[in-house]
């Protein structure tokens, strides 16, 4: 089931501004920047707590409107066999985002579902 903490994400309105900030300022160390057609994202990690991440990302459109995802918009989570996971859940009742597992930016496997309060939670199967 779940192994780990994964990342917490982050929206940010400027990608290069808020990498020196997490880097200079708080320590962070950039492990993977990176974009998709619609956004830009950045893994960041302390060295003392390599396994957990900050991922930053940034809407390409304008007209994206951050209170309605959140300024933290996400929680991941780690799973080992992420087919077993989504049919465990789905026992349980859970709902996910969509009937499709999509490609992270590492090639790994992911996919969101809320939990209780309507927080967006995803699952992430890394590379292997």
């Amino acid at each position: 089931m779940i192994q780990k903490m994964e990342h917490v994400a982050i929206m940010v309105r400027d990608m290069d501004q808020s990498i020196r900030f997490y880097s200079d300022i708080l320590g962070f160390k950039v492990r993977l920047h990176g974009s998709k057609p619609d956004r830009v994202m950045a893994f960041l990690y302390l060295e003392s707590q390599p396994d957990m991440e900050i991922e930053l990302i940034q809407e390409k459109t304008e007209a994206t409107e951050y209170s309605e995802t959140g300024i933290v918009n996400h929680l991941a989570f780690t799973v080992e066999n992420i087919d077993e996971t989504i049919y465990f859940l789905r026992e349980k009742g859970i709902v996910f985002s969509s009937d499709e597992v999509k490609s992270t930016l590492e090639g790994g496997r992911m996919i969101f579902f809320h939990g209780p309060n309507q927080e967006l939670l995803q699952l992430v199967e890394k590379v292997k």
